[in-house]
């Protein structure tokens, strides 16, 4: 029962924090004390990173308190290249379904897709995952390593910085532009190292690196204001 409320709490992205008793570091300086509140790990999911399990100088990104408004599974609408998202995540997911009837993966025989580009477009947290989850199955059936945007195909992952990282940054800088909520929380953060909230390979694709991404526009933005 724990482990099931504790889900539904991060797939809403509204689960409330518990002070710490702890006074937090010098080093946290003014911020909420709550970002870096002592989580107990029973009940939590073995892959979440939990608040007070930063180190100093650091945040966690965590959907227990606001700053999981930064994650990609939060229902943070924007526009992009004149279409509406609801989610970063539904984005994202929706790059691995078929643009279209001519769309190769579309055509390929024995597939199911349990929605349309444009449903997957307006999912947000879990449900897009999981959208996601089955795409990326069809994809090794086809034997592909590619997704596609306007009609263009580029590499899923890549090592370096390449398509599909340039047009997350994008969509992020458009998240941000479009949710003062979200600019001001992520400002909010002063100089802190932004940390995932859950456990990440060290080889994963710099887009996955979601957290980097914001420190990067984060500066952007003080930039702009100078």
């Amino acid at each position: 029962m724990k482990l099931k409320i504790a889900s539904s709490a991060i797939a809403l992205l509204i689960l409330a924090c518990s002070t710490s008793s702890k006074q937090p570091e010098a080093s946290r300086g003014n911020y909420p004390a709550h970002w870096w509140a002592e989580i107990s790990r029973e009940g939590a999911p073995t892959w979440e990173i939990l608040p007070h399990e930063a180190k100093p100088g650091e945040v966690i990104l965590s959907k227990r308190n606001e700053l999981g408004i930064l994650s990609n599974f939060a229902a943070t609408p924007f526009e992009y290249r004149g279409k509406r998202y609801a989610s970063l995540e539904g984005f994202w997911q929706s790059m691995l379904y078929p643009e279209g009837p001519s769309d190769p993966r579309s055509k390929f025989p024995g597939l199911k897709w349990p929605h349309s580009r444009a449903k997957v477009e307006q999912l947000v947290a879990f449900e897009a995952k999981r959208a996601g989850e089955v795409a990326k199955q069809n994809m090794k059936k086809m034997g592909i390593d590619w997704v596609t945007f306007e009609g263009k195909r580029f590499a899923y992952k890549s090592p370096v910085p390449a398509e599909h990282y340039r047009l997350i940054f994008e969509a992020m800088r458009e998240k941000l532009k479009q949710n003062q909520n979200v600019r001001q929380i992520l400002l909010g953060t002063g100089d802190l190292k932004l940390r995932p909230d859950h456990q990440q390979d060290p080889s994963s694709p710099p887009e996955w690196r979601y957290f980097e991404i914001y420190e990067k526009l984060r500066e952007e933005i003080r930039d702009q204001k100078n």
